[in-house]
This record gives structure tokens, sequence and C-alpha cells, in this order.
């Protein structure tokens, strides 16, 4: 209804222009605002309301307000991830096929490429502002030498505010890279943000990402992307949030696992029938348990303080009253990281030293140490190996028998594209748009979902051509109709990272293992409705269908790009 009467004196066309301009106002108000949350190096079941026993309560309280997704999909790996979710396409399309080095094919190039828009490019036509805030990692142009190479920065791709890392690992105390719209600054000299309490790259984005909010025009929707940096390794987490998980993990491997796998099944995010994989780690093999437990008690420590962020951002959300109408999607863009991250060697614990041993980094200088630093900015060394994570001098991972309970019950991690490596939580929490409180959705969907899903929302026209570049079809479906407990008319989803592969129609899933350049390899075959955990290969047993599956993966790889790509001609334009 309309508030203020309508004066009926002015000229017909005012009047008339007048109408048109309320019933404008009046769209943007009806169309929601969306926000995509994704974290980094993540299992499945870390989260709460996934079965972890990490504390969540926001994303928990966001889940049961809305919808959980149990068989939700991303590429495996970080830099796809992003290219995927951004463009709804799968990242070979975009030039993303693996990270941001060029392997000389058109899937490989590492760079975000002219013949895919991202959302923040459809929905801008539609009214919409643009928010962008964490980590970007879908340009080679780290640290570019002038203006003209920041042709795939947020700005120039979109988005009409910026805060965050150009590349993909940082420290989360002094990150590398920081970036604020299209200028590079650092955690000493930039204007807008100098917080109370010693500078945390996970609070930071939270805090950007509220400023943006309380300073948005309510008269038109926004899309924000707010995508962490926790909890990819360095463990670097503040002491307050550390100390409330000491001891949580002194039990060790199995029974973690064994009790986010009970819960999983009492949640109903997998089913009853479920078998759990393999459990990796030998905790009674573990030399030094206090050790071991303290990676675990830091890589909890970082989820809990994404959580108390995005709990802020929601906050804000309803402070400035569009909670309501606010789609909001968390996610995570691979599977837990079972990479060394700077664990080995072992020995000796490595204390820190007694004083700075290195000249200081000044204020005003970046930070351009690549993304494993030698010293902090205050001239301490960077510690790898042995030592107790958490502190900024610290840089190490939490290692693959830690990332084996996060991906609960799965096989295999990050890089690869078993279950272990490609699934993700997927909650969706919109309170005028979805009816569904605390239920769960079984249907296959993937990242390419995404872009669909927001252009279906905003009203938006996806773009056949852009800038002169004819742009390619969106491959994914909107998750409107799943929203509502319907299905999507889905054929297949494709996957391959590094030579693994997979490929999914319905209930059927093959999948291999692969390398560079690899063009045989040992498939597998599972029926994953009945086998999630993917530990019945059926390869023997349904030749024909095995066979079909192959020649349809060949036939996909060959529509999007992916070689899969070989081994030389690495750095060839």
């Amino acid at each position: 209804m309309f508030k203020t009467p309508i004066p009926t004196h002015l000229h017909p066309v005012c009047f008339a222009l007048l109408i048109s301009l309320m019933s404008l106002n009046l769209q943007a108000a009806d169309r929601p605002n969306i926000i995509i949350i994704l974290s980094d190096d993540m299992g499945y079941s870390d989260i709460g309301c996934y079965g972890g026993e990490i504390n969540t309560p926001t994303l928990d309280g966001l889940a049961k307000g809305g919808l959980r997704f149990t068989q939700f999909y991303n590429t495996g790996r970080c830099c796809p991830t992003r290219a995927s979710l951004l463009t709804g396409l799968y990242p070979h399309q975009t030039g993303i096929g693996h990270m941001m080095n060029d392997r000389g094919v058109d899937g490989y190039r590492g760079d975000l490429n002219a013949s895919c828009v991202t959302i923040a490019q459809a929905l801008k036509p539609a009214g919409y502002s643009n928010y962008c805030l964490g980590k970007w990692h879908v340009t080679k142009n780290t640290f570019p030498k002038n203006v003209n190479e920041k042709y795939n920065w947020p700005l120039q791709r979109g988005f009409d505010r910026y805060y965050g890392i150009i590349n993909g690992a940082s420290s989360l105390w002094d990150p590398n890279s920081l970036t604020r719209d299209n200028k590079p600054i650092t955690i000493r000299n930039d204007p807008e943000y100098q917080p109370e309490e010693p500078y945390h790259f996970t609070d930071a984005i939270s805090d950007n990402a509220v400023n943006f909010i309380n300073h948005h025009s309510a008269s038109k929707p926004f899309f924000m992307y707010v995508a962490y940096t926790a909890a990819h390794w360095p463990m670097h987490a503040r002491p307050k949030d550390i100390a409330n998980y000491e001891g949580k993990y002194d039990r060790g491997y199995g029974p973690i696992r064994n009790a986010r796998f009970n819960r999983m099944k009492a949640m109903g995010v997998i089913t009853s029938d479920t078998e759990l994989s393999s459990l990796v780690g030998d905790w009674n093999a573990v030399p030094d348990k206090e050790w071991e437990a303290a990676c675990m008690e830091v890589y909890a420590a970082m989820i809990d303080q994404m959580d108390q962020g995005i709990g802020r951002i929601v906050k804000a959300l309803k402070a400035k009253g569009t909670f309501e109408n606010t789609l909001i999607l968390f996610m995570q863009d691979n599977g837990g990281c079972a990479e060394a991250g700077g664990r080995k060697p072992r020995g000796n614990r490595n204390p820190r030293a007694d004083k700075p041993a290195l000249p200081p980094i000044p204020d005003d200088l970046l930070h351009y140490q690549g993304s494993v630093p030698k010293q902090t900015r205050d001239g301490y060394p960077v510690r790898r190996g042995h030592v107790m994570p958490g502190p900024a001098d610290t840089y190490i991972g939490y290692g693959r028998n830690w990332a084996n309970v996060s991906n609960t019950p799965f096989r295999e991690y990050k890089h690869y594209v078993h279950e272990g490596g490609i699934s993700t939580p997927l909650i969706a929490h919109w309170p005028r748009g979805i009816k569904a409180k605390n239920e769960l959705r079984s249907e296959p969907s993937h990242l390419i979902d995404l872009m669909a899903t927001c252009v279906d929302l905003s009203g938006a026209n996806y773009p056949t051509e852009f800038k002169g570049k004819t742009i390619k079809p969106m491959e994914g479906k909107s998750l409107l109709s799943v929203f509502e407990g319907k299905s999507l008319d889905r054929k297949r989803i494709f996957f391959e990272h590094e030579g693994n592969r997979a490929l999914r129609i319905g209930d059927w899933k093959i999948v291999a293992k692969g390398r560079h350049g690899q063009d045989n390899v040992d498939w597998e075959l599972y029926h994953i409705t009945e086998d999630r955990a993917e530990l019945h290969n059926l390869a023997d047993d349904h030749t024909e269908r095995l066979k079909r599956m192959k020649a349809l993966w060949v036939k996909k790889a060959a529509l999007v790009q992916a070689t899969p790509w070989a081994n030389t001609n690495r750095n060839k334009k």
C-alpha cells in the first residue's frame, strides 16, 4: 500500500512519470537482497547443523529458519570454485580449470576470460548494487604494474565496492595483497578500518560487510559476495576463541569422527544406512598429542570466529529492516584440506624468538612476500613445522588426519572429485521467499546454479553479449523450484580438476583419479543414493552403464573445454 497520497493535480505527463517511478521503487523493494557467503577449505561435517561439534550458532540458526541442501557440490578447489560460483559456468569455460597460471589451453589460462560475466555484471543492469569482500583469486594479476592489468579485479567485473585480498592464501593477521576498491592498502594505512582489537582478516571481512550494509541506499536491492579465508591455512585465530576449544580434541580422530557420523544420521543430513569411510589417522601413533589436538582447536576457533562475524552481518540486516527479504546462501569452496601446509619437518617445537630478528616492514609498505611470508610486519621470522598454531609468526595447516574428520563420512579431500573433495553444505535462508523451515533438500545441485538463481530472483536478463564479446550460456538451473520442494530438470553434473574427473547422472556417479594430461584412468562407478561414501565400486557389475557415462563425460569435457590439461607449456601465452 502507498503510505503517501498521490497528488492528482499534476500535469498528466508528470503524473504518469510519478506513477512509473513509484512502481520502480516498489519493484526494487520487492526484489530480495542476495548474500552469498563462501568459506575456505572446510569439510562437509564441520559446522553444527551438519553434524559438527564446532560452535556455529548463526549458521545453525539460518539452517533452522530455512533449508539445508545435502547434495550440493563445488569443484574441489578454490580458484575453479570461485570462477564457477561467480559466472554460472563450469570453471574451464571461464579459463580457470586449475589455478592462476597459464597452461597453454583456453580452459586453463588462469584468468577469468571475457566470454563470461559475473553475477555482479549480470545484476547491475537490473538496478542492483554489488559488494565483494574477502578472497578474490580469479586473476593472475595479483600485483599489477598498471591499471590496465586490473581488468579482472572486482570493480572491473561489476562490483561497486571491494575489500579483501586479490590472491589466494595469506596471513590473517597481516594479509598479503590487501585491497580496498581498486587500491592496494595495508592494515596500518587503511583510512576506513582501524579496529580497536588487533587486526584479524576474518573480523575485517565481517566488519566491512556490515559497513557496506549500513551505508547501502534502501532504494536499491544489493548483491553481496562474502568470501572468507577461514579455515584455510595458515591457522590464525584469536586466543580467546582458541580457549573455547581447549581439550575438546584430546580424544583424537576416531571418537570425534564417530560422534559426527551419528549426529549426521540423527539430523538426516546423511541417510541412516550410510556407511562410514575408513579412518585415516592413528591417534595412538601420534607422538605429540598436545600439538596435534591444538591444530584442530585453532581450526575450530577460526570457524567459530567466522560464524560470529556472520552473526554481525545478520544483526546489521535486521537493524536495517532488510533481513526478511534477504536471501542468504552459505557454502564452502572445497572439502577439507589434506595438504601438509607447513607441518614438516617435525621435531622439537620451534619457540618464538625473544626479539625481532629482521628489519620491520614499514606501515605503508605492502606485504608483498607471496602466500607464505618470511617474516611478520614487526620483524619476527615466520615459523613452520612443529609449532603451536595461532600466532602471527606461525604458518601451518591442520593436516590430512583432521581433514579426514572434517569430511566425515566421505573419502578423499580437496583436489579430488570423490565426495570428500566436492561435497559442501548449502544453507539457504530467506524468510519472505522460503516458506519451509528447518527442512532438508536432497536434490543434486552445483555452484553453476547460483547465477541462474540470482538472475531469476533479480529479474535481470542474462546477456548473450557483453562489451562486444559473445557470452557463454548459463550451465546451471535456478534453485527456486528446489526452495519450494520441487526437483530440477537436470541431466548431469560434470567435474574435472588436475586430471581427477567425475560425472553424476541421477543416482549414478562415475569418478576417477588422474594426472596431468592422462587419458586412460581407472573409472569407478557408484550408486550415490545408496552409497554416498563411495565404498562399493560397481564398475564390473554395470559395464554398459559405465561405458555410456564415460562417453558422456568425454563429450561434456570437450564442450566445456576440459582437456584434461597437459603437463607442459605451463606458461605459454
